[in-house]
């Protein structure tokens, strides 16, 4: 299946500011009261969202952070390259796939808080994924990450902030 035939059927639009394509599959109709701990938000918010997320090769998840976890989840394709910058300069790559003896894993938990970005491995066509948060998505936590402040805290992780920035 082609990225563009999976676009169509899924109904699959461009992703603003971050890149990719994306489709909203679920929001819970139930709301967490007010309080929640978010860098831009303080009113109440859905349960739980859930959507598909596809990656071409001139696509990528831009380096980003959101005040609660996302779980991705790995549906078809060819694997994906997270990077995940933590507190104090820490970072880690993960691979999202479905080769479980070479160390892919179908689902990754990017932590609330982490700079995280994605990008299909070089000579990949596409990748299908899922994320789920709960709390759920709210595009006033979207928080952007910028290359030079991200490099300037970041410098062993340099290479990939520049392909995901």
């Amino acid at each position: 299946m082609t990225a563009d035939e999976i676009r169509q059927i899924l109904g699959l639009t461009p992703l603003p500011e971050e890149g990719g394509w994306f489709a909203e599959t679920y929001r819970a109709t139930e709301m967490i009261p007010a309080g929640f701990p978010g860098p831009k938000r303080s009113d109440a918010r859905s349960l739980a969202t859930a959507i598909y997320y596809l990656l071409t090769p001139d696509t990528f998840s831009a380096l980003h952070r959101l005040p609660g976890a996302e779980m991705f989840h790995f549906y078809l394709g060819d694997p994906v390259e997270m990077l995940q910058l933590g507190p104090s300069g820490s970072g880690r790559v993960l691979v999202l796939g479905t080769d479980l003896a070479a160390g892919m894993r179908p689902q990754v938990l990017a932590p609330g808080g982490v700079w995280q970005g994605t990008r299909l491995l070089p000579g990949g066509r596409a990748a299908l994924l899922g994320t789920t948060m709960s709390p759920g998505f709210d595009p006033a936590d979207f928080e952007l990450g910028r290359r030079e402040v991200l490099i300037a805290e970041y410098p062993a992780h340099r290479d990939r902030i520049i392909a995901l920035t």
